[in-house]
């Protein structure tokens, strides 16, 4: 498998942390978003953004549905519950970060707040730090709820597969993440694992030095 991404894409990292939380071994192709690079993909996703994984099954595109391929095709560590009703739980959280948090706050919609609308840094950073707390308001109430040390329950889930790239991206942005401690502490148990210190950007091979 090659796994089409740039160290620092959220989406991208999500998808590092389950093929390493399953163990399953891939080859990296790096774009970087800053340079435009991933518009070389049109041949392969459509949509020419990362992540795109390439597979014995074809290309697949969108981390939610990479993630969920993943889940199905090497089902060991399972990342869902067994319960239908815990799954929609995980989802749901998941859904917070990949559907209402990350798609307003990605490198495309950032720049075209500074290019579009002439928004100086100041309002980027306002705009960053208000749907990272809407979602993370949410998400501390579901984790102080269902979650035994991760997201949900006492293993990692879709949720924290989640959860740590976005922890990870308001942390880069300074967002003040002291109103979350349930949020946070599972963040912190997640990233002592070494799936997802060997899915962290900072050691990825396009990271910067």
């Amino acid at each position: 498998m090659i796994l089409h991404g740039y160290w620092r894409s959220s989406a991208a990292y999500r998808v590092r942390i389950a093929l390493a939380l399953k163990g399953v071994a891939y080859d990296q192709a790096t774009h970087d978003l800053r340079r435009g690079e991933q518009r070389a993909l049109g041949g392969l996703n459509p949509q020419p953004l990362v992540p795109a994984l390439e597979t014995h099954d074809g290309v697949l595109t969108q981390s939610p549905a990479i993630l969920e391929w993943v889940e199905e095709t090497f089902p060991e560590p399972p990342l869902l519950p067994s319960r239908a009703a815990d799954r929609a739980v995980v989802r749901a959280m998941a859904a917070i970060v990949a559907c209402d948090i990350h798609p307003v706050n990605n490198l495309r919609v950032l720049n075209a707040l500074r290019t579009d609308l002439s928004a100086d840094e100041a309002i980027v950073q306002r705009w960053i730090a208000r749907w990272i707390a809407d979602g993370f308001t949410a998400l501390e109430v579901l984790i102080a709820r269902h979650g035994r040390g991760f997201a949900f329950g006492d293993a990692p889930t879709l949720a924290d597969c989640h959860l740590v790239p976005q922890v990870y991206g308001a942390e880069r942005f300074a967002v003040d993440l002291t109103p979350y401690p349930a949020l946070r502490a599972a963040a912190e148990n997640a990233r002592a694992l070494p799936a997802f210190a060997a899915a962290h950007p900072a050691v990825q091979p396009d990271a910067d030095a």
